[in-house]
Formats: C-alpha cells, sequence, structure tokens
C-alpha cells in the first residue's frame, strides 16, 4: 500500500520530520473542529491525511522567523 502524499514529497515543503508532524496535527484538530479543508476534494479520509495533502499543496506551511 502506497500513502499519498510520500514523505519525500513532503520534505520538500518542510524539511524537520518533526515540524511536519506538529503541524499537521495541529492542523487536523482545526479540521475535526470545523471540517473545512483548503484542498478541493481531498484523497483521504482522516484528518491528518487531509493536513498532509495541504502540506503538499502548498497550502499549509510554517512561517520562517526573521
Amino acid at each position: 500500500m502506497m500513502l499519498e502524499p510520500s514523505i519525500d514529497q513532503l520534505q520538500e515543503k518542510i524539511y524537520s520530520k518533526y515540524e511536519l508532524v506538529t503541524l499537521s496535527a495541529r492542523r487536523a484538530r482545526q479540521l475535526a473542529e470545523n471540517k473545512k479543508s483548503m484542498v478541493e476534494e481531498p484523497s483521504s479520509h482522516t484528518f491528518v491525511g487531509v493536513a498532509l495533502e495541504e502540506i503538499a499543496a502548498g497550502k499549509l506551511y510554517i512561517a520562517e522567523e526573521e
């Protein structure tokens, strides 16, 4: 079974696996509350999967501090 998006694709957007997990978990909690995805017709059925799709699409990211 192949998971989409792949970890390689996600790490092109967010380099740290720790930040990737933290961001996707935080976003999944938001999705559980309001169920409004930033991607049209996500293929995942879980909130974490939808959050990962948002990261892969470039809709969800970590702002760089100055």
